[in-house]
This record gives structure tokens, C-alpha cells and sequence, in this order.
């Protein structure tokens, strides 16, 4: 391949500046240790450390700062100590800062990462740098839990018992944390002393200087939950073996009535009753299962403006098929991604359109079978649709995963899409056709090195049809490199004209490779305000794999980034060419306009920026904007968050996205608005309220949706939720006018978690 523009560049820009750099790299200190031991009375849970076993408990070394800096002991000081019973896992911690100063986004649990002070830890019971439990806990006892893959993922899908208190002093708060040993997934040896991978962390956000630490050392290049930089837990006495039954039975009941006045029906009033159960076939292998899931109580999608030719991406929100999704759903790339859990319970109709249908059962078993072998098998059964001539489907998925070398791992893929027969009538047969599946196979290698600095993935798929096809591969190859003053990544990825991921997966389209190189320079000044200063380079650019026609780039040989101390920031990238070969006609505004000619190309340039203010104070702002050429025009685009924190109560938030398209005379002239106002408002720990209002001229739609969440025990709620869409404009040629309803429902859903 002849070299590219990008490469030349890419090549120059570090030349010049592979000397600028300053080296004040990380330098890890020792691994540090820490011992738990088998407590000799009751732990009572309430947050004070006042028992005799936490006095006798070890007490870690001092943590490390990792931010704003990651070369010295931490100033904000942090103790931990633990113990453990037949029954749980107990961590003690007393963290120092002024009560008066603490900074809490809300009391919701899974509370998003960046506005909250807090205290968390992470386990890796099997050692292996990969795989992880994450547990955080506020200064006001609000938790979050997830699980922590392929070294570094962080994801709260993982909802599981456990217990925190907390006791909140002048000038300190003490954490009080019990983990059940049946939340855990770990493995004894007998006659051996048995240890874990652990590492403990505070953010303390009222500093002038937020700062972030850690017991085991970690660069501030890297993620919070990253188990590549972990300390040891040893223990002294073994931690109890898995015994007894190991079974959670959540079912739910739900009532609901619907109204479609598009359609003109009567009110639709339905009940349903369902349920969900986890059962631990070892002490690292679970089985989950359902039957009739609903999932009313999933809160509704973020609407996007739509400027590209291709589907958009919305991540899945349905609980079931979050946990462990990791396993599944990480083959291949964010844009080739053969199993996207979202096409179950979806399918199309005689117009392409995007349906709902039921799902009847699914189960899915995941977990370590030891060290270095991790299985996943998924399968799901979805109802046809005879309205609308829908066959019933099996979704069914095996994934296998084999650690190799330190860090790395090589996973192997399964993944079948059967449709069963319907007669005359529409009504299914559950006779399998024969001539209706779509069949993957792959293999995916994910490295990740040991000293944490270099991570990549190289994989090859096979889509298996009822006809064969042309080019069904979809295959890739991606590196990355990153340290404190420096930072690379490169891609090179084909998909075949007969790939059929899209499928079963998010692959929006097909027949291309594709080059995504990237380079960056951080730089640390002795400043006061400034933390990092960066400059970068960034280009993208699509061949089209059956004549090897270039099709599309973007290319910005220069994008700067300043970190200021108080934690706000700004972007820009002065000039962007991009270019864009039409294989088909295209509206730039995709608003059904008149279409630019297949065949076309187009050149255009813009300019971009971005700034976030400081997310600390009660008020922020995050924005950012684009001007410039469009396709045959011009674009001014700007796309507005605007946050203010009631603190610790709740948030109320506003997003604006407003894209301004100016084209020849004949085209589509735009202005395109997203509107969304959203109130998230907590009562309690436990008691929710959110209301999310969107108006989306593009697709002519406004959107309602009001939520109240009341977790009246462990893990079981009860839910009220009620949904409207409206027009957004008038619809002269339907008869319709702005803000004349479209649809609206109201559903009350209760789950309740029993332990069998």
C-alpha cells in the first residue's frame, strides 16, 4: 500500500517533537501488601470501627497520588484495615476531610464517576489482571458497585448485595463496608496461603486541586479501576469455601395501560408477571435465567441528531443483558461488533421498520472455570409477531476466553441467529426453517502488557449464511500505547461486502478497510493552573475494499488540549479536512431533502472547539461547536450540557444540540434542534424521581418520560413510569399539529430479590 498522507504527517510531527517531552514518567513503587484475618467477635455494622478485631487488624501503608500528580504520597490521608467472617467480607476505612467540604453529585446508587467524593476498592480474587469487583461508597453511604474487564472496562450493569455505613466526623468520615462471601465469585486453596490482587482509592474533590489516590501506585495516565496496579491481600486465615445453596429469585408483576392516537385504538390495559433468578453453580460460575422479561423500568435513550449515512449507535440498557456483557459483546470493534444485545427483542417489519417483540425465556451462564479459562453461553428465545408477520427467533451465543501470557487473552466466538416457520395464517410452527439463520464464528487476541502502558486486539470473524456469499470476513488489527507524556494508537480493519453482522451486531456498513492512526504529546507544566497541556494529531480514512477506491477521510494534523488544575478544559482543532465519496444519493440534513448524486465527492474544511468548566461547583457547562464547510455548503453546529447540582438531593441538567445547515439553492436549508431538559431528583438513598423532556425537530418528535423508583430492600423496587410522545411540528400532509399527541403509556412495575 502506498504511503499516505497521514503516515507522511504522522511521521514529521514525531520527529519534531520526540525530544519536547519532559520525563517525569511513573515510576511504580514497591507492590504493597496487606494481611486480613479471621475476626474473633461480632462486626456490627454501623460504621463506627469501635470492635477490637478492627484495632488488631492491619492497617495499609500510606496511599499514592495519582492525580493531579502520580510521583508522591497523597496529602489527603486514608487507613484501611479488613476482616472476614464465615459470612462476609468486611472493609474498614477512615478517610480525612472536612465535612463542610464534601462534594456529593447525588444520593442515587451507581452514581457517574467525577462530582462525588468517595472511598472504593477492587478485587481480583483469581489474580489474573483482567477481571474484577469494584465497590465505592460516598461520604453519605450512596454505593456503587460494578465489575471491572479486560483489565480496565468499568461498568455499574452489576447490580449484587452488599452493605456500607458510614459516620461522618469534622474532620473525617469512617467507612463501615460487609461484602457477602455469596456476592463474591473466588476460588480457595487448601494447603496454600491464599491471596488476592486489591487496591483501595479516595477521591477527594474539594482540594484546589482535586485529587485522586491509591494504596498500590497508579499513573495518572490510567483508569481508577485499572487491576493492571494492584497491591496483594494475603490471607492469613483462608477465606470460608463456597457453601450451601447460592440462589437469588427476583420476580416481578406489572400492570399497564397504553394509548396509540396515531392509530386511533381503543386504550390498550395489560398485566404481566415474570421473573428473573441466579443461581451459582460454583463459586465462579453463574447462571442467570429469565422468563417473560420486561423492562419498563429502563430509563428511555439519549435522542441523537442524525448527520451521517449510517444507523447510530444506542448502548443497551436492559439489565439482563448487561451483567457480564463483556464476554459477548467485546468481539470485534465498537463499529464491528457481531453480537449488539439490542437486536434481541427487536426485529423488522414488511417496511424495514424496527418492532418490538416479546422475548419468552433466556438464559445465560458466564464465570471463571479457574485461572486462565472464562466461558459464556447465551441463549434467547423471542415470540413472532403475527400482526405484523414476524417469525419467532433463538438467539444463541457461546464465547470462550483463554488467558495467555501476563495479561493477555485469546477468545473465541459462537454465535447463531435461527428463525423458526409460521403457517398460512401468521401463526408459528416452531418448525425450524432451514433456509432463515445467520451463523458467526471468529477468533478475537486481546493484549494488554504487563506493565499496563500497551494494549491492542487483532481478530478475524465469519459470517455463515443460507446462500453463500462474497467477502464474508470482517477482520482487524488495532495497537496502543500510552504514559504520562505520550500516547499512540493505530488501526487497520477490513469488513467484506458479504459480512452479515448486522445482523445479529452493530455493523453499519460493509465493503471497506479503513486506518485510524493517532498520535499525542502531554505535557506537565510546574504551574499552578495549568495541569497538562497536549497536542495531538488524528486521521481516519475508508478505502472501498472492492476496487480500492478511497471513499472518506478526516484529517486534523493539530489538535490541542489544556487541563487547568481546578479541573476545567479546552479544545480545538484549528482545521479538519474531511472527505466524503457518495456511493449512494445522501441529504446531508437527513431530512428527506433533495439528495446529493451518487458518485459524488466532496471536500470540505472546518474548525472545532470544545470547553468543560469545573464539574465541582454547583454550576457547569460542558460545550462544543464546529464551524465551517459541509458537503456542498456550510455548518454551524454547537451542542451545549448545562448542569446545575442541588447538592446531594439531585440534578437538574439541560442539553442543546443545534445544527445550523446552509446548502445551494434546491437543497434542504436546516436548522435541526435537540432539546433535553432532564430532572433527577433523590429524596432519599432510596427513594427516585427522574423527568426527561426531549424535543427533536429532526425525526418530528417530542418526547416524556417521568420515573419514580422507590428501593424499598435490597436490590427490590418499585416502579411508576409514564411516557408520552408528541409532535414536534405540524404535519400538514397527516393532519396533525405541533405537540398533538402521538402515544402515551403508564406502566407500575414491582421486583422483589429473594435469596433462596
Amino acid at each position: 500500500m502506498k504511503p499516505t498522507p497521514f503516515c507522511i504527517v504522522l511521521s514529521l510531527f514525531c520527529y519534531l517533537t520526540k525530544n519536547i517531552a519532559q520525563q517525569n514518567t511513573f515510576k511504580p513503587a514497591a507492590s504493597p501488601e496487606i494481611h486480613i484475618k479471621k475476626t474473633t467477635t461480632k462486626i456490627t455494622l454501623d460504621g463506627k470501627l469501635d470492635e477490637i478485631d478492627w484495632q488488631k487488624a492491619e492497617q495499609s501503608s500510606p496511599f499514592w497520588e495519582s492525580i493531579p500528580y502520580d510521583t508522591s504520597l497523597a496529602i489527603t490521608k486514608t487507613e484501611v484495615r479488613l476482616t472476614f467472617d464465615n459470612n462476609n467480607l468486611y472493609v474498614g476505612a477512615k478517610c480525612y476531610q472536612k465535612k463542610s467540604s464534601y462534594i456529593v453529585q447525588s444520593l442515587r446508587r451507581d452514581f457517574p464517576p467525577g462530582t462525588t467524593d468517595l472511598f472504593g476498592l477492587i478485587f481480583d480474587p483469581f489474580c489474573d489482571k483482567q477481571n474484577g469487583f469494584s465497590f465505592v461508597s460516598s461520604p453519605f453511604g450512596v454505593q456503587r458497585e460494578g465489575l471491572i474487564a479486560n483489565g480496565n472496562e468499568f461498568s455499574t450493569d452489576w447490580d449484587n448485595k452488599w452493605f456500607v455505613e458510614v459516620q461522618n466526623e469534622p474532620e473525617f468520615y469512617t467507612v463501615e463496608i460487609a461484602i457477602p462471601f455469596k456476592t463474591l465469585r473466588y476460588k480457595t486453596i487448601d494447603g496454600e496461603t491464599n491471596v488476592w490482587f486489591a487496591n483501595f482509592f479516595r477521591y477527594d474533590q474539594s482540594r484546589t486541586q482535586a485529587e485522586r489516590s491509591n494504596w498500590a501506585p497508579l499513573p495518572r495516565f490510567s483508569s481508577g479501576n485499572n487491576v493492571a496496579f494492584t497491591g496483594k491481600l494475603i490471607w492469613d486465615d483462608a477465606p470460608p469455601k463456597p457453601s450451601g445453596s447460592n440462589i437469588s429469585f427476583i420476580p416481578y408483576v406489572l400492570g399497564a395501560t397504553s394509548k396509540d392516537f396515531v392509530a386511533e385504538t381503543k386504550p390498550n390495559t395489560e398485566g404481566g408477571i415474570g421473573f428473573d433468578a441466579k443461581v451459582a453453580i460454583t463459586s465462579s460460575l453463574n447462571l442467570d435465567l429469565t422468563a417473560n422479561p420486561d423492562f419498563a423500568q429502563v430509563e428511555v435513550d439519549r435522542q441523537q441528531t442524525n448527520l451521517s449515512r449510517f444507523e447510530l449507535f444506542y448502548p443497551e440498557r436492559r439489565q439482563f443483558f448487561l451483567e457480564n456483557s463483556d464476554l459477548f459483546g467485546s468481539f470485534g470493534f465498537e463499529n464491528v461488533n457481531p453480537l449488539f444485545s439490542r437486536r434481541i427483542g427487536l426485529a423488522s417489519d414488511s417496511v424495514g421498520n424496527a418492532v418490538k417483540v416479546p422475548i419468552l425465556v433466556g438464559a445465560r451462564l458466564t464465570g471463571k472455570l479457574d485461572k486462565n479459562w472464562r466461558i459464556g453461553v447465551l441463549d434467547m428465545q423471542t415470540d413472532g409477531r403475527k400482526d405484523l408477520k414476524i417469525n419467532a427467533s433463538n438467539f444463541f451465543a457461546t464465547a470462550v476466553q483463554r488467558k495467555v501470557f501476563s495479561r493477555s487473552t485469546v477468545n473465541f466466538l459462537f454465535l447463531n441467529k435461527q428463525d423458526f416457520e409460521s403457517d398460512a395464517n401468521g401463526k408459528n410452527t416452531w418448525s425450524i426453517n432451514s433456509n432463515a439463520f445467520n451463523r458467526i464464528v471468529g477468533v478475537d487476541y486481546n493484549l494488554a502488557s504487563k506493565d499496563g502502558l500497551w494494549q491492542g486486539k487483532a481478530f478475524v470473524h465469519r459470517s455463515l449464511t443460507p446462500t453463500p456469499q462474497y467477502q464474508p470476513f470482517a477482520a482487524a488489527a488495532a495497537i496502543e500505547y500510552n504514559n504520562t507524556n505520550f500516547n499512540f494508537s493505530s488501526s487497520l480493519e477490513s469488513v467484506g461486502s458479504g459480512y452479515a453482522g448486522n445482523v445479529t451486531g452493530y455493523v453499519p456498513r460493509n465493503n471497506y478497510y479503513r486506518s485510524e492512526p493517532n498520535v499525542n504529546f502531554v505535557f506537565y507544566p510546574k504551574s499552578q493552573r495549568i495541569n497538562s497541556v497536549s497536542l495531538g494529531m488524528d486521521g481516519d480514512v475508508f478505502w472501498r475494499l472492492s476496487d480500492n477506491r478511497l471513499t472518506d477521510y478526516d484529517f486534523s494534523p493539530l489538535a490541542f488540549d489544556l487541563v487547568f488544575q481546578n479541573n476545567s478544559g479546552l479544545s480545538l482543532v484549528p482545521i479538519r479536512w474531511d472527505y466524503t465519496y457518495l456511493f449512494e444519493p445522501f441529504d446531508p440534513t437527513n431530512t428527506g431533502g433533495k439528495e446529493l448524486p451518487q458518485g459524488t465527492t466532496y471536500t470540505y474544511r472546518s474548525t472545532r472547539w470544545a470547553y468543560a468548566s469545573n464539574s465541582r461547583r454547583l454550576f457547569s457547562v460542558k460545550i462544543q461547536g464546529r464551524f465551517g464547510q459541509y458537503f456542498n455548503g456550510k455548518i454551524n453546529a454547537v451542542s451545549a450540557s448545562f448542569t446545575y447540582r442541588w447538592q446531594p438531593y439531585g440534578l437538574f441538567s439541560l442539553d442543546v444540540n443545534y445544527n445550523k445547515i446552509n446548502l445551494p439553492t434546491g437543497y434542504n436549508d436546516r436548522q435541526l434542534l435537540l432539546i433535553g431538559p432532564r430532572f433527577d431528583f433523590s429524596f432519599t438513598r432510596s427513594v427516585f424521581f427522574t423527568t426527561f423532556l426531549q424535543y427533536n425537530n429532526q425525526i418530528n418528535n417530542v418526547n416524556l418520560n417521568a420515573r419514580f423508583q422507590w428501593r424499598f430492600a435490597p436490590v427490590s423496587d418499585l416502579f411508576l413510569v409514564y411516557t408520552q410522545n408528541y409532535f414536534a411540528e405540524d404535519d400538514t400532509l397527516a393532519g396533525y399539529r405541533s405537540f398533538d399527541a402521538k402515544n402515551r403509556a403508564l406502566v407500575l412495575k414491582c421486583t422483589y430479590w429473594l435469596n433462596l
